[in-house]
């Protein structure tokens, strides 16, 4: 019954993800992933196969990427790293209002259970992706602060990402495997922890 909760929980954390950026590049000016059919909270639009594989797997995935067209922004830099923060705080928003629901609402057990696996991921995906590496959404926002004289390596820095974390994952796992110390696991962990608290507060 966990896998079935989880996946249901995958279903809805990346559709309410990447919707959030389809329908932020939207509102940006950009009809990219409209047109495409991303602004909708249809899971079958939004699923990637090796992306929700790695979840049961590795504990960690991904969705199909939202397109958008860089040039049909106003303010290129600034509504990129507006399009890229729209996932993981529409990850937060839904743990805030599951929390609510947690509280406030009686349900039964496999309801507690499945809006139980919502907020844990939405959580997951909310720190996740701040990283700063690409393909993750953290590291859209890097494009802030980068001067433009740096502009080629920044590009250079995003298409080599999904190397960068394929490798930093593999090294993290096994000096987890040696010393039983995980970056990845001790951040999301206290994030977790730190973020959980936060929301009981807020609730």
């Amino acid at each position: 019954m966990q896998y079935i909760y989880l996946f249901i929980a995958l279903a809805v954390c990346i559709s309410v993800h990447e919707c959030a950026h389809a329908w932020t590049a939207y509102k940006l000016g950009d009809p990219t992933a409209k047109m495409a059919g991303r602004v909708s909270l249809n899971p079958m639009r939004h699923l990637d196969i090796l992306g929700t594989m790695m979840i049961f797997i590795a504990h960690f995935g991904w969705g199909k990427p939202v397109p958008f067209n860089y040039y049909n922004l106003k303010h290129p830099r600034r509504d990129t790293a507006l399009i890229a923060i729209a996932g993981p705080l529409s990850n937060l928003l839904t743990a805030f209002v599951i929390a609510i629901l947690i509280k406030y609402v009686s349900m039964p057990l496999f309801a507690f259970e499945i809006v139980r696996a919502i907020y844990s991921l939405s959580l997951i995906l909310f720190l996740f992706n701040l990283i700063p590496i690409a393909p993750l959404d953290g590291s859209k926002l890097i494009g802030l602060i980068v001067p433009h004289s740096m502009e080629n390596w920044y590009q250079k820095f995003l298409s080599q990402g999904p190397m960068y974390i394929i490798l930093l994952i593999i090294f993290d796992r096994l000096i987890a495997g040696v010393s039983g110390f995980s970056f990845f696991g001790t951040y999301l962990q206290w994030g977790y922890e730190v973020t959980t608290i936060g929301l009981m507060l807020a609730t």
